[in-house]
């Protein structure tokens, strides 16, 4: 936005002015753009099956042991040493490659 208005200053504004918007309005915007790129480079992306530990689900298929749960719109394999049932409230306990270790919820 910051580049689009130092173009337009600069074809619209007289000769020294113009010039001298542009010119501000540029280094403006290279300031913008370092700033996001500072502050985005500090978030880590929360991405992959481990950020699932911790989380409910509700078994699609039978863990008994093995089976599906879904959780968040999406079904994962899961494993489960308790038996649950479909339907059942289950919280994931760890994560054993892509297979997910829950156990029913109380």
């Amino acid at each position: 936005m910051l580049l689009v208005l130092a173009i337009v200053l600069l074809i619209a504004l007289p000769s020294p002015w113009g010039l001298l918007a542009a010119v501000t309005f540029f280094v403006g915007f290279l300031a913008e753009i370092a700033t996001w790129q500072k502050w985005l480079g500090k978030r880590k992306a929360a991405v992959g099956a481990h950020t699932l530990v911790g989380r409910t689900g509700r078994v699609v298929s039978d863990c008994a042991p093995a089976g599906q749960v879904r959780i968040g719109g999406e079904i994962w394999a899961a494993r489960c040493e308790a038996e649950a049932l479909e339907g059942q409230t289950v919280r994931v306990h760890a994560v054993d490659e892509l297979t997910l270790v829950v156990e029913p919820e109380r």
